[in-house]
């Protein structure tokens, strides 16, 4: 005699984030934002540092070659990209978050405080042009420490027009910096243009971090 076949139950349920615990499922969402695809650029951005100075050190010792200075110049474009494209990917998908926020301003200081420092000790940078280069690292630790103060009293500082085009320059002036003499065999003065925005994005630094204190300073006088 035939009997009816009962169903058996499933030996595992279907997972989803709604059968998690509590404190599983926030582990689980918090996993989520620190490696969407903004995350990640921004994260590829900071290890491009290393990679750049180490295309000036591939032969054992610190030679701005020309096949080194077009590799470093290739990270540096490609790391810059992932600056833009990061916010706007992270807006668009709204995907933002706080090891977001807080990463992507610390990775573009690194990528330019380490091109800065290694053009200034390849020699590209020299003489009176290195006040350019301190003015610029000096600028970017006083405003950083400015916002992390303003941060804890719950005040932002947003970012100006005009600071957006600082960063701009400056990242184009690296970037010609970078190709330097390897540059200049394929289109003259590579490393004067380098020079002079270097020099604008100095000028443009000193009256965009003005403006911060200016408007930060209220906050800060008890």
């Amino acid at each position: 005699m035939l009997t009816p076949r009962l169903p058996c139950p499933a030996i595992f349920p279907p997972f989803s984030l709604a059968t998690l615990p509590s404190g599983g499922h926030n582990t689980a969402i918090m996993a989520s934002k620190a490696f969407n695809l903004p995350n990640m650029l921004t994260y590829g951005r900071i290890l491009a540092v290393p990679l750049i100075v180490f295309c000036f050190f591939i032969e054992g010792r610190l030679k701005s070659s020309d096949p080194a200075r077009w590799a470093a110049l290739t990270f540096f474009i490609v790391a810059s990209f992932t600056d833009y494209l990061d916010g706007y990917l992270a807006r668009a998908w709204q995907q933002q978050s706080n090891i977001g926020r807080m990463l992507d301003p610390i990775a573009d200081k690194l990528l330019v405080a380490s091109c800065l420092l290694l053009l200034a000790a390849d020699g590209t940078i020299a003489g009176w042009t290195l006040w350019a280069a301190i003015i610029i690292l000096c600028r970017e630790i006083l405003v950083s420490g400015l916002r992390e103060y303003l941060a804890e009293l719950k005040v932002s500082v947003p970012v100006t027009q005009l600071a957006k085009w600082k960063t701009t320059i400056q990242m184009v002036a690296i970037g010609f910096l970078l190709a330097g003499s390897a540059g200049d065999k394929l289109i003259p003065h590579v490393s004067e243009t380098g020079i002079v925005l270097l020099w604008l994005a100095a000028v443009l630094t000193l009256y965009t971090g003005y403006d911060y204190f200016k408007a930060g300073l209220r906050h800060v006088v008890d």
